[in-house]
């Protein structure tokens, strides 16, 4: 992540081709098939700590998801599959947008490592 002393602006160059280091976020929770890992850059956190930004890598995996708080995503690469508890399926592609409202409940299946760029407020 380039950061500049006294920048106005917290900025990733080209996030679907960085390289650089990413810290290890580790499982993700909830898994009900297989043991997808967590990692990223964070870009940015709130003071209060409520919304974050940053960018995203998860490899593939079942969990249960259970959004807490709104959630925009933009998706660079992988595949994956929400399904809302209602049975509406979401797929996911590069190059795909998404917003989770808080309180969204399914479950996310990702079928190839997913990288993607995130807000959450």
């Amino acid at each position: 992540m380039a950061v500049l002393s006294g920048s106005s602006a917290k900025w990733l160059a080209d996030p679907s081709a960085y390289t650089g280091e990413m810290a290890a976020w580790g499982p993700v929770p909830n898994m009900v098939e297989g043991q997808s890992m967590t990692s990223g850059v964070l870009i940015h956190k709130g003071r209060d700590g409520e919304s974050e930004c940053g960018l995203w890598v998860c490899t593939p995996g079942t969990w249960e998801c259970h959004v807490d708080r709104d959630e925009f995503c933009h998706y660079l690469e992988g595949r994956a599959t929400y399904t809302h508890e209602s049975g509406e399926v979401i797929e996911i592609a590069p190059d795909t947008a998404a917003f989770f409202p808080a309180g969204w409940s399914g479950t996310c299946r990702v079928h190839e490592t997913v990288r993607k760029l995130y807000m959450i407020r």
